[in-house]
Parts: structure tokens; sequence; C-alpha cells
């Protein structure tokens, strides 16, 4: 029976903690779709509280996932790029950590929250340094 080798994990200049933070909002944005009723008068609970999906002017998921990113120092926003990359499958860690630090700029918020499927990129990213969110998973149920 072949054996699984588990990863060599990787000290990151964010935290694992603020990851998983990120990871849960970007997919609380992922799965906002455009309003079908743009303003809707009833009460949540009669249309099965389906409004929450809606991406309303006044939602605060996207502002949420924004100030989580834009509270991160820049070694941090590095970290959180590369593992994008590396969770989408460009290169490896050392690689995509030297182009995250190069092209680094003032609007990475932005580029982060404008990459479809984030949050699993970043999870596939800190999987892949042998860092896991499942201990964070535990807590939230």
């Amino acid at each position: 029976m072949p054996t699984v080798e588990t990863p060599q994990r990787v000290e990151l200049n964010i935290s694992v903690e603020k990851v998983f933070y990120i990871i849960v909002k970007a997919r609380e944005f992922d799965v906002k779709v455009a309003p079908v009723e743009p303003d809707p008068g009833s009460n949540p609970a009669d249309d099965g509280e389906g409004s929450i999906l809606g991406d309303y002017a006044d939602d605060p998921t996207a502002a949420e996932l924004r100030a989580a990113i834009n509270a991160l120092n820049d070694d941090e926003v590095i970290d959180l790029i590369a593992l994008a990359w590396l969770g989408r499958g460009d290169d490896d860690w050392a690689t995509v950590r030297a182009l995250a630090r190069e092209r680094h700029h003032r609007h990475s918020a932005s580029y982060l929250m404008g990459m479809p499927a984030l949050g699993d990129y970043l999870e596939e990213g800190l999987a892949a340094l042998g860092h896991s969110c499942e201990e964070f998973e535990v807590g939230r149920l």
C-alpha cells in the first residue's frame, strides 16, 4: 500500500486563523448573486431567507472581506496572494511568494476579491504547505 506524504510545513507571515477567517468571508462573498428583486419588501422569512444570497448594495459581506484583507500588513498580504496562487496550481511556494512580493500593490483586496474561488484556492494553498483549517472548522460548528 503506497504511503501518502505529508507536505513539509512552511512558516507563514500570516496566521492560519486569519487565512481561515478570510476563506470563510471569501466563500460567503462568492455565493452572492445578482438580486432577483432589487427592493425586496417582504419579510425575509417569507422568501425562505433567500435574500441573504443577493448582492445588495448595503450587504456587509464584501465590506467585511475587504476590511479583513486591508487590515493585513504587507508581509501578510504577500503570503495571502502567494497562497491563492499556489492553491490554483501556479508554480512552487518560493516562486509564487517572490512574484507576490514583486507585484504586491495597494489594490490587493480588489485583486483577491476578483479571483473566483478565492476561498478554495487559499485552502488548497494552505494544504500544499502542510497547514490545515480543520481545527478552526470544528470550532465554528
